[in-house]
Formats: C-alpha cells, sequence, structure tokens
C-alpha cells in the first residue's frame, strides 16, 4: 500500500496520509481488533489506541448525567455509543465516544459527543457534517462545547452555539458543573435534584 507521507505520530494516534477509500478499508479490516479506533478524511488515515481511564470516566460521565435528563424530560432517545458512521461518497469514517437518536423516527444520530485529551488528527467537524450529524459536543479541558449543524444556500456548516439546538430545555452550565464533581454518584444526584427543581 502506497503512502504519500510517513505516519505522523501524535500521542496516542497515528496519522497516515494519501490513502485512497480501498485503502483504508484494507487497512481497517486488519486492525479490526479490540483496542483501536479508526477515523478516516479525504485520504487521512488516523489510528488511534483506546483511552485510559480519565477519558472513559467523563465519558460516562456525560453519558450518565445526558441520559438521566433525557429520561427525565420524556425523550423516546436510543443511545448508540461509539456506532461506526462512515460514507464512502463523502470520503469519511469517524466514530464518536458517544452518540444519541433523540427520536424513533432519527435514522442516524442526532447527537454526537467527543472527549478531547490530544489535539491533532483528521478535522472532525468537518467529517460530522459530511456524516450530517446535527449536533456535536466536544469536551476538552473542562470546557463544553456545542456545535450545531447549519445550512446556508445549501451549504452546511457548524455553528458554535450556547444553547443545544436539539435539546433546547437542557441546562447546559447545570452540566458542566456536574461534570466535574468528584464524586459519580454524587454528581448524578446533584443533577437530579436540579432537573426536579426546575419542573
Amino acid at each position: 500500500m502506497a503512502t504519500t507521507a510517513l505516519p505522523i505520530a501524535q500521542s496516542n494516534r497515528l496519522v497516515f496520509k494519501g490513502l485512497t477509500w480501498r485503502e483504508f478499508k484494507v487497512v481497517e479490516q486488519l486492525l479490526d481488533q479490540p483496542g483501536y479506533r479508526i477515523s478516516f478524511l479525504d485520504g487521512t488515515l488516523e489510528i488511534q489506541q483506546m483511552p485510559g481511564e480519565e477519558h472513559e470516566t467523563v465519558k460516562k460521565r456525560i453519558a450518565a448525567l445526558l441520559e438521566l435528563y433525557l429520561l427525565m424530560a420524556s425523550f423516546d432517545f436510543k443511545p448508540t455509543g461509539s456506532m461506526t458512521l462512515e460514507n464512502e461518497a463523502a470520503n469519511v469514517k469517524r466514530e464518536a465516544d458517544e452518540s444519541y437518536k433523540l427520536t424513533p423516527q432519527s435514522k442516524r444520530p442526532d447527537l454526537a459527543i467527543e472527549i478531547i485529551f490530544s489535539s491533532g488528527g483528521i478535522d472532525k467537524l468537518e467529517a460530522y457534517k459530511r456524516l450530517k450529524i446535527s449536533e456535536i459536543w466536544f469536551w476538552e479541558d473542562g470546557v463544553l462545547d456545542l456545535y450545531s449543524l447549519r445550512d446556508r444556500n445549501h451549504t452546511p456548516f457548524y455553528e458554535k452555539v450556547s444553547v443545544s439546538q436539539v435539546l433546547p430545555t437542557l441546562d447546559v452550565s447545570l452540566l458542566c458543573r456536574c461534570i466535574v464533581i468528584d464524586n459519580h454518584v454524587e454528581a448524578l444526584k446533584t443533577f437530579q435534584s436540579a432537573l426536579l427543581a426546575q419542573v
């Protein structure tokens, strides 16, 4: 398999440039084993080792809080986790840390969540834009950034927002405060109490 550049090491990931979709699918099959996450965008292949405890703890905390909110807000939601999202025509494959379909009619996740502990690799927003994911959340350095998919003259783009467009009644500042509480059970109880007080 010919590539135009040597792999670029970036913390726990390798990045290869200049691959065709077919070459990417061959590598994907070779690495079809636990411990790796593979993304692809416009000929750039990113191979990332599965993250450690800190990453997984934050991921599960956000998921637990969000699912508690969705349950209490009576959403008929479906957690789709880190399901593979790919589109050969758009030359893209990506796996979120967590994702959700927020209605039974959703054909793809409405919301994807990424926990970022190292920068670099493929352009995540560009990848999700091609996959037509309505909203993306990035948790990085204790900050939650929300991006909502918009359309201008039939051209999709992500706009950074302070209020979730897919979950407009969610108190994002409350969510962020509970994400950083040390004790997991205390975080859930605090969040639940605040939600009950809002009813």
